[in-house]
């Protein structure tokens, strides 16, 4: 989601004689690079997976490409978000910028930089947490480019920051954060942010769920009077953020959700999870300066993002709900609780503990269909909880199971939220969940007499 190709482009000048470092050369590194060189800075670049620029970067007079064994007179290095600087081990640019005390900084504080260079004062929100935030960052987006605010959002979801157009002084940047860009801001501001959750991840990064904790809090870095910070969650960790927030003269909002928010005010949006995405989504657009009309309107008419409990088809009131980007125990919680009673494809690559901790919510699957390398090891957990399953093996036959069961005994929503990793039989859950699509499709369009 962008503004419209209307908004103001950045000079072409706004960044001569500046110089560059890039480490990095996947999506978000050769953005950065394109974007650096289009506002006349000089870069170089490199990529320790590859010794030739990618195809979408072409060469340019100003583009280096080589090994950084010397960052004299850059005005950063830019790391791309999956490369350390610290834990578990720093990169060897890592270590030489922190020799020569040049800054590590990510796109989206470098996207700041440039904003406020060229003189315009768009305004800045930045979303974090374990989960929700890509949902809640495009629907915030969504709210405000329905009631006619130019806004775009990127970072972690999306458009890298830097390749996000310009947006004069009326504009709002929405900013996924991950932890990793967390770690790299200086003088980047928000006016409003929100940690959405927290519960463990990347902990090969941040050493323990306090540095982890640590990492997320720099969403708030730089917030002052007048400015909104939102904690997703009355819990424990939020006290002590909480605490320091206020002390700095901080507004903070903690949420306290408890049940899914009606059907009718966000047809597209199920679940008490998503209720947390909405209410953060009020609490900012309130602040900035949204009617709760304008708001209403911009929730009740947002479809929702792919892969994400997405209603992809439906017939004889059976509903493919595809949630593929359910990649853990954790994300498929949220999606059983939202359905009372469902035909749950569940299974390809177990994390660590597999589907145990989703006990509790068992009594919402009528019947399980399991795929993938570790279907084995999730039925033994159903069949400890007494809980009906069959082995289908392959996505493709699970799905017709789920349908011929659906059609014949209980018509029953049937849900792809597989708690597992893809990587077993897919290239990423993506391609899961457009394979799931296609076949909901297909069966609904081809349906044969009861």
């Amino acid at each position: 989601m962008t503004a419209s190709s209307s908004s103001p482009t950045w000079p072409a000048t706004l960044l001569a004689d500046r110089h560059y470092a890039v480490c990095g050369l996947g999506r978000n590194g050769a953005a950065v690079v394109q974007a650096l060189l289009d506002m006349g800075a000089a870069v170089q670049a490199w990529d320790d997976s590859r010794p030739e620029l990618p195809a979408h970067l072409a060469s340019h007079p100003r583009l280096t490409l080589a090994p950084l064994t010397d960052l004299t007179g850059m005005e950063a290095l830019i790391l791309s978000p999956g490369i350390p600087h610290h834990l578990p081990k720093p990169h060897p640019a890592a270590l030489l910028a922190q020799e020569q005390h040049v800054p590590i900084l990510s796109d989206a504080e470098l996207l700041w930089q440039i904003v406020r260079r060229a003189g315009s004062e768009a305004r800045f929100v930045s979303i974090t947490g374990t989960n929700g935030k890509s949902t809640t960052t495009a629907l915030l987006t969504h709210i405000l480019t329905q009631a006619g605010i130019p806004a775009c959002c990127g970072g972690n979801f999306g458009t890298a920051s830097l390749a996000l157009p310009a947006l004069g002084s009326d504009g709002v940047y929405v900013i996924e954060m991950s932890s990793y860009m967390l770690e790299r801001l200086k003088d980047y501001h928000a006016c409003t942010a929100v940690l959405l959750n927290l519960t463990p991840d990347h902990l090969d990064r941040h050493g323990s769920m306090q540095g982890y904790l640590d990492a997320k809090a720099h969403v708030f870095d730089n917030m002052t009077t007048g400015d909104l910070a939102i904690l997703g969650e009355d819990a424990s960790w939020a006290e002590a953020l909480r605490q320091s927030l206020a002390a700095r003269g901080v507004t903070v909002q903690t949420l306290a959700i408890t049940q899914a928010v009606p059907k009718a005010d966000a047809p597209f949006l199920p679940g008490q999870h998503n209720a947390q995405n909405i209410e953060t989504c009020r609490a900012i657009a309130r602040h900035l300066g949204l009617s709760e009309d304008q708001i209403a309107r911009g929730i009740r008419s947002f479809t929702g993002l792919d892969h994400r409990l997405q209603l992809v088809a439906q017939a004889d009131g059976i509903s493919f709900i595809n949630d593929s980007k359910a990649t853990n125990a954790e994300a498929s919680f949220h999606a059983l609780r939202a359905f009372p009673r469902s035909l749950w494809i569940a299974g390809g690559m177990a994390k660590e503990g597999g589907i145990a901790s989703l006990a509790p919510l068992f009594s919402h699957v009528r019947r399980a269909f399991l795929i993938g390398q570790d279907a084995l090891l999730l039925a033994d957990t159903l069949k400890a909880h007494g809980v009906p399953f069959e082995i289908s093996g392959t996505l493709e036959q699970a799905t017709r199971s789920a349908w011929t069961f659906a059609r014949t005994q209980e018509a029953l929503p049937i849900l792809l939220s597989p708690a597992c990793a893809s990587f077993d039989q897919f290239r990423n859950f993506e391609e899961r969940g457009t394979e799931f699509a296609a076949l909901a499709r297909s069966l609904c369009a081809k349906k044969e007499p009861r």
